[in-house]
This record gives structure tokens, sequence and C-alpha cells, in this order.
């Protein structure tokens, strides 16, 4: 990203041809490449594999704070963030740009959190590692 042209709360998702970009940073992007740092914050403990995505403090859907669109919003950060979560296996992933795919993607977040198991763990992992294989953005 453009250092520049970012915002400074970081609350405006990255989106295709967003002008912040760099060309080396869509690589990044394109490839999922840029998601590898994590794996630190993973084995300092600070993230699961498995769990609702981080979102910064703020974070933007359809131009409105989550917490304005969805109220449980703030039930998700009961859990460590993850890698990958439900909503990003069932297709939920990049900016949420209708009301409607914030809901869906934080209810998502909050059924794994109600349900989590090692099966459903399991099942997750093993479908972003398809998904990543077939070069899929999610199912």
């Amino acid at each position: 990203m453009r250092a520049e042209a970012c915002d400074d709360g970081a609350t405006i998702q990255a989106m295709d041809g967003d002008p912040r970009m760099t060309r080396i940073g869509a690589f990044l992007r394109r490839t999922n490449i840029d998601e590898l740092p994590q794996l630190f914050n993973i084995l300092r403990g600070e993230m699961s594999f498995v769990g609702p995505r981080c979102h910064p403090v703020g974070m933007l859907a359809a131009n409105r704070p989550y917490e304005e669109i969805v109220p449980d919003y703030h039930a998700r950060h009961t859990e460590r963030p993850g890698l990958t979560g439900l909503a990003q296996m069932r297709g939920w992933r990049g900016p949420a740009t209708r009301r409607d795919e914030a809901r869906a993607r934080i209810a998502c977040d909050l059924h794994y959190i109600r349900n989590m198991c090692f099966w459903l763990d399991a099942r997750i992992m093993l479908a972003t590692i398809r998904s990543e294989l077939s070069c899929r953005r999610g199912f």
C-alpha cells in the first residue's frame, strides 16, 4: 500500500483496483503471501490458525462501522483472531460493501465461537487449504 494514500485509522479495507495498492502489494495480496507474517502472531500466542479474522477498531463495512450494522459485533472479540475462519470458508472474504455481507460475516464468526471444536477447526483448515491450492477466493 502507498503510505501517503492510506487512511489514518486503517478502517477502509483494500479492494480490487484500490489506488492505494502498489503492484508488489497487489501480487502479495493475490497470492496471499501477505498473510505469512501472521504466523509469527500465532507462534507468539496472539492469534490462532482458526478464529474470527482480526479487524482494526472502527473497521468499516458499507461505509459504516461494523458496530452500527451488527449490534453484537463485539462478541466476536471474545476469542483470539484467526488466520482463517468460518466466514472465509463460506466465501465471505475481502471488503464488505453491503450491510448484508457484514452481517453474514459476523454471523459466521459468532456461529464459530458458539460451536468451536477440533472437528470444526479441522474442517475449516482443510477447506482453506483446498481453496488456496485451487486458487479460488473462498466458496
